[in-house]
């Protein structure tokens, strides 16, 4: 199969994070405070479908590591947002970190490999390397978090990178109760593309708080909105024509308008979101469902049909996607992927929602009580005032 395309990002090979210890989870949960009671009729998903995916994606490694090219660009933003962040983090908590890609991200950031890959030289700490000191990494699949174990910076730890700590099982839908209770109070807390996956996200959020210190932020990225529209509308289509129906094959997601109020209800402050488009050009549908199942990220949906898509179902799918969205191929693209001039390439969107949100604290900005104002706002759109 030709090698894929990015016209939003390219490709990235990152190395992971640094010491490693492990821990076995209690179930013993801290204490918590306004934090929602579990929805059981909250159910979408299959958590025990979604665990085997992700453990079967790992059973060839060097397949899953190619198809990390959206996990690790995904990762390297969060780590962007955290850096601009002036204050050191003692201890970060990195919730379903799949190969620990936000720590790979990490490490590129504070600790970039050097040019010659033969060198034995580590080079010099950058101005941020001590932003994190520990980083604790939780998933539900062991061999999935476990994944880069033997890879450098893993053996040997690399001194410019944080001490991490490999935490499983740990489910994000009891968070409260997997994780162990001796853990400090987290300093930031991250998520980078494993949410979209949680049934009860009013419950998940809820709880975030009572983990953070005071004045401490959230920061997480899933997939919501539009993602892989084109795929959705291309299979419906399909399924319309060639058996009368439809049935579920891409998951529901959130919007951005609900992400928000969810945060809200939570009780995080100062909120922030904001939404990325990623698109990355594949040669047929084929290519395009195959990285998605390597990945891990395949259809959990309870009411899906269960069983392959028909083959006639494919073929009318890949027809009807080349047509509506298909896109002509650019010089870089025919050299890259190994196609004709002439040929479409097929476009697959994913949304990425980011979001940022802060604990309470003493010394955060708070709004002035309504009422207070000394200026009026009519006079400020008229204009005929000047202040």
């Amino acid at each position: 199969m030709p090698p894929l395309a990015a016209r939003a990002f390219a490709s990235l090979s990152l190395p992971v994070a640094a010491r490693r210890s492990l821990a076995t989870a209690a179930h013993t949960p801290p204490p918590a405070a306004n934090i929602r009671r579990p929805n059981p009729a909250m159910q979408v998903f299959s958590r025990k479908t979604k665990l085997l995916q992700r453990t079967r994606s790992v059973l060839d490694p060097d397949a899953s590591r190619r198809v990390d090219y959206l996990k690790a660009e995904v990762a390297q933003r969060l780590v962007d947002k955290l850096m601009d962040i002036t204050r050191p983090f003692n201890n970060v908590l990195d919730i379903g970190a799949g190969a620990c890609h936000f720590a790979k991200a990490y490490a590129e950031y504070v600790a970039p490999p050097p040019d010659d890959p033969t060198t034995t030289t580590l080079p010099p700490p950058t101005p941020t390397a001590s932003k994190i000191q520990t980083l604790y990494c939780t998933e539900t699949s062991t061999p999935l978090l476990h994944r880069d174990q033997n890879l450098t910076p893993f053996t040997p730890p690399h001194p410019n990178l944080p001490t991490l700590h490999l935490l499983s099982p740990i489910d994000e839908e009891n968070l409260l109760s997997d994780l162990p209770p001796t853990l400090p109070k987290f300093d930031a807390i991250v998520s980078s593309l494993s949410l979209h996956w949680v049934n009860d996200l009013p419950y998940f959020l809820s709880s975030i708080p009572s983990l953070l210190a005071p004045d401490s932020p959230f920061i997480a990225a899933m997939l919501g909105g539009d993602t892989l529209f084109e795929l959705r509308t291309s299979l419906q289509l399909a399924e319309q024509e060639r058996r009368g129906g439809v049935s579920p094959h891409v998951s529901p997601l959130a919007d951005t308008k609900d992400v928000a109020s969810l945060l809200q209800s939570a009780g995080l402050k100062m909120l922030t979101i904001d939404v990325d488009d990623i698109v990355i050009l594949y040669p047929d549908i084929f290519s395009l469902m195959k990285d998605i199942q390597q990945m891990g990220e395949g259809n959990a949906v309870l009411g899906r049909e269960q069983g392959p898509i028909g083959r006639d179902v494919l073929m009318a799918a890949e027809g009807i996607y080349r047509e509506l969205h298909g896109e002509d191929v650019s010089d870089v693209e025919v050299e890259e992927m190994g196609m004709q001039k002439g040929d479409k390439v097929l476009p697959a969107t994913f949304r990425v929602i980011y979001m940022i949100g802060w604990s309470e604290g003493p010394n955060q900005p708070k709004p002035l009580k309504r009422g207070s104002g000394q200026v009026s706002m009519k006079d400020i759109l008229s204009g005929d005032k000047k202040f």
